[in-house]
């Protein structure tokens, strides 16, 4: 195993993600070349999922898997995300064949707490595994059980903000990021996040797993990006309730400055659907 780079956090029902990088993924980048970036949008097929309030929704761990007990929120954003940018790979009967009934949240959350089981044994350099130990995953994790899943074809890797807008224009994005504690109340439903006033100063509780699924505005002075006013749209996994019906917006500028602590992976299903 080639040495991995890694950033662990501590795991809540809220937040489940850990940094990994693997040194190899930089083979599997598309670097930026100056191509026009537009806005785009990426709409997922499933409803906001919500991976708290398990038993509220009707889903029981203890039914799913072998001697494990109920519990009413899993540290499962990685696969939470995977699952809403699956929805968008893949057309609506593909993903009623692969087990995502994207016409039922709580039916698409059971498919993410599976997915997450999955993602934590994909993450080798996890000493714990779901189910037994919330332990968390990774953004790497979770691509690497899309691809034994045989869901996807491949994934690449994007390491700067025109990199990540690049990857926009042909599919959403998931996004590891580093969560402080201010980012949980953001100023209004459609401000960014950057907005909170004196979020750095803000601990970091947790890392958190996202999907990047639109570009809303794209601002460049003589080709290169004005970060402050070029605007993403990333979905989450907390309900409808929290943010802008489950999402919030952030701009160029955030990313650039979680840059060292934050991944990009792209799940891309490149061959001829069947």
């Amino acid at each position: 195993m080639p040495t991995l780079d890694i950033t662990q956090y501590d795991v809540t029902p809220q937040l489940g993600r850990h940094r990994v990088l693997d040194p190899r993924s930089l083979a599997y980048r598309r670097p930026y070349t100056g191509e026009t970036i537009r806005t785009v949008e990426w709409a997922p097929r499933v409803p906001v999922l919500d991976q708290q309030n398990l038993l509220s929704q009707g889903i029981h761990t203890s039914e799913m898997f072998d001697g494990v007990d109920d519990v009413d929120a899993l540290g499962s954003c990685t696969a939470n995300a995977a699952t809403a940018l699956l929805s968008v790979l893949l057309t609506h009967d593909e993903c009623m064949k692969a087990g995502l009934d994207t016409t039922d949240a709580a039916a698409a959350e059971r498919f993410a707490v599976g997915l997450y089981a999955d993602a934590t044994n994909s993450d080798e350099w996890l000493d714990y595994t779901w189910p037994s130990d919330d332990c968390g995953s990774s953004g790497l994790g979770v691509a690497k059980a899309l691809r034994r899943r045989g869901l996807i074809d491949q994934y690449g890797h994007a390491t700067t903000a025109e990199e990540l807008c690049m990857l926009l224009q042909t599919g959403p994005v998931l996004m590891g990021m580093p969560w402080h504690d201010s980012f949980f109340s953001p100023v209004s439903s459609i401000a960014l996040l950057d907005e909170i006033p004196d979020w750095q100063s803000s601990p970091v509780v947790g890392g958190h797993e996202v999907l990047i699924t639109a570009i809303e505005s794209v601002a460049q002075i003589e080709g290169d990006f004005t970060y402050e006013h070029t605007v993403l749209r990333c979905r989450n996994s907390w309900s409808t309730s929290w943010g802008d019906g489950g999402s919030f917006r952030m701009s160029l500028a955030l990313y650039q400055q979680l840059r060292d602590q934050t991944d990009l992976i792209q799940p891309r299903l490149d061959r001829t659907s069947s």
